[in-house]
């Protein structure tokens, strides 16, 4: 096996002695060949099978010869958006156009085409009208069947339709696509392949379709919201590779059949996946245009799991990896860092250790590998479950083979953790290592809100839990005599956030003494039970009523509120403040988050304050990131 970067040209594939690839993998990234870009995992996999793959990246979508380049493939087209849903990598949650594309050469805007997976299966339908197209990745897997879509604010059909393919591979999909190629390869025609977990097809007839769940119709769900977020709760609900039922979605001239997920990989399998021969660099041939940016954040961190039972309402995890958690093993992650530090730029520090969720390095409980993961409960909403296994020993011993590596000063944790799962831990054996050695003055937390009406709605424990955590995570610094703080991550605007709620955020920022730099307004994507209720204004946990706030004036006035001592955001904070009968809250004392405005000042121009001046008053302390969590209220 040649060690090198698979064929982007015919004249790659001339070297290797080819004369066609067995598929063409058809992607809206760079090509990056590196385990953190699943068309590198796919594409590797399947050469580690025997097949022969090329890959197209970010082809000319108005061009159709851009599909042709490395001719007919023996087997199909894989195509994918991309690491990310095409039209949350093109636009904020404003539905601005962004500036930077960091999954792109040089970081430039415009080289892929809003829904990319919907344009690129056009394109080689045209080109290709009789060649199998699998489509997959994470615009493909959250876009499977009928759902909204915030960007043109629709209900749009599963993806399978629109993009014209024969098949998704959906979740993961290291499983689903080797059973695709080896049945491909057999000879079976893609129009048979019907029986393949974790895949999506289309039939004109339920004949031969057995053990399913009907869902409403298409024209239904986009007719009726209640219908919509009735389905969308069946398809929650099975998402559990083995409790998950097949699931019919019927359209007017066919269905659209979803079989259960596929199950999850075992740690061999894991192991053998991130052991492939990656290159683990993007292609040279972007050098010149300045590399790809997306590389700088993943290329001296190690993936140790997938999966996240967690659930968070506004995350899509659940639809796309799955609950339950898969690991490697210690040595397969102690032989890839062994890899990083051969790296000629590596400068000594292990950027990360985890994955969607850092800390989560077992499935929840004894029986989830061979029952699943409950399908109505949650593992640690509203609290705990009395089964789950808070244990981070595993974790401790592989944090400490991975810094007494030679050359490895400082091995940091960047993914995330959850606080709560911590704290279920009756040990505080990680706390401490946590404290100790893998922050870098600053550890950066996701309680996303402080009213426990908001954080009902997704998913997250109360915020006395958070308090809770930050008490202790002092406490431990202070036992180590070390300077270290934590940064929070907060949310506006998420279903259930009233200006009522928005404002006791305010309050507690304003205890806090810190002000983000950033705020996070709520971005309904695809598939998520937070965009469900962006939609419906339904829970569809309980389908009761839930207050949305969709108005973009309200939102601004929901985020400004988070950084109510920005000089520009008084008007909208003024004019929450009065709305919500806060007026309290403007005036001169400790308590106040702004101050009135005299009579001959004009809106837009802080209180007290002339052109081109500075605010009247004492000026308030200046609050940095070293001092949060200090005065905290209790």
């Amino acid at each position: 096996m040649i060690h090198d970067y698979l064929p982007v040209s015919r004249e790659d594939m001339e070297k290797r002695g080819w004369d066609q690839c067995d598929f063409v993998y058809v992607s809206g990234d760079a090509y990056v060949d590196h385990p953190s870009f699943g068309a590198a995992i796919i594409s590797r996999l399947l050469e580690s099978r025997g097949y022969r793959v090329g890959i197209i990246a970010q082809p000319d979508w108005k061009d159709p010869g851009s599909i042709d380049v490395l001719g007919r493939p023996r087997l199909g087209f894989l195509v994918s958006g991309g690491n990310m849903d095409s039209m949350v990598n093109h636009y904020s949650v404003s539905k601005k156009r962004r500036s930077q594309d960091a999954y792109t050469p040089g970081g430039v805007m415009g080289k892929r085409p809003d829904y990319a997976t919907v344009v690129y299966g056009n394109l080689i339908r045209r080109t290709y009208p009789d060649v199998p197209v699998i489509i997959g990745g994470i615009e493909a897997s959250l876009r499977r069947l009928g759902h909204y879509d915030y960007w043109s604010n629709k209900v749009k059909r599963s993806i399978l339709l629109d993009s014209q393919a024969d098949l998704i591979s959906y979740g993961m999909g290291e499983h689903s696509i080797v059973e695709i190629a080896d049945a491909l390869n057999a000879g079976i025609d893609v129009k048979d392949i019907t029986f393949i977990d974790g895949t999506v097809y289309k039939t004109k007839s339920l004949e031969s379709v057995y053990d399913y769940e009907m869902l409403p119709a298409f024209e239904e769900i986009r007719r009726d919201k209640r219908r919509y977020a009735e389905s969308f709760y069946v398809q929650y609900s099975n998402t559990d590779p083995f409790s998950g039922k097949r699931l019919v979605e019927p359209y007017e001239r066919g269905y659209v059949v979803q079989n259960p997920p596929a199950k999850p990989l075992t740690m061999e399998e894991m192991d053998e996946v991130y052991a492939l021969p990656y290159m683990r660099n993007y292609h040279p041939s972007y050098e010149e245009a300045g590399g790809i940016p997306a590389i700088r954040e993943v290329k001296f961190s190690l993936i140790s799991n997938r999966g996240c039972f967690g659930a968070c309402s506004f995350c899509a995890l659940t639809f796309h990896q799955g609950r339950i958690i898969q690991a490697r093993s210690h040595e397969s992650l102690v032989e890839e860092a062994k890899l990083l530090t051969e790296e000629p730029d590596f400068k000594g520090y292990i950027h990360d250790v985890g994955g969607p969720t850092a800390n989560f390095r077992f499935p929840a409980c004894e029986k989830q590998m061979t029952k699943g993961a409950c399908p109505h409960k949650q593992c640690l909403y509203p609290k705990p479950c009395r089964n789950l296994n808070a244990d981070h020993t595993d974790y401790v011993i592989l944090l400490k083979k991975l810094r007494e590596l030679p050359k490895v000063k400082k091995v940091f944790i960047r993914s995330g953790i959850r606080f709560d799962y911590l704290l279920a831990d009756k040990s505080r054996q990680f706390l401490r290592e946590l404290c100790q050695y893998h922050v870098s003055g600053q550890l950066k937390v996701a309680p996303e809100h402080v009213a426990d009406a908001v954080l009902s709605k997704m998913g997250k424990p109360e915020n006395r839990v958070y308090r809770q955590f930050v008490d202790e995570y002092n406490r431990m610094n202070e036992k180590l005599g070390l300077k270290q703080y934590l940064v929070p991550y907060l949310m506006s605007s998420h279903p259930g956030s009233t200006l009522k709620e928005a404002i006791e955020l305010a309050e507690y920022l304003r205890d806090l003494g810190y002000m983000p730099e950033q705020v996070q307004d709520f971005y309904p994507t695809p598939s998520t039970i937070s965009t469900c209720m962006y939609y419906t204004g339904l829970d569809p946990r309980t389908m009761e009523p839930v207050y949305v706030p969709t108005n973009p004036h309200e939102k601004a006035m929901q985020r400004a509120l988070i950084q109510y001592r920005n000089p520009k955001n008084y008007d909208l904070v003024r004019e929450a403040l009065h709305r919500a009968g806060r007026t309290d809250l403007i005036g001169y004392g400790k308590e106040c988050l702004i101050r009135p405005r005299k009579p001959e000042e004009k809106p837009g121009q802080r209180a007290g304050q002339q052109k081109g001046s500075r605010p009247s008053g004492p000026r308030p302390k200046k609050k940095t990131i070293r001092n949060v969590h200090k005065k905290v209220k209790k």
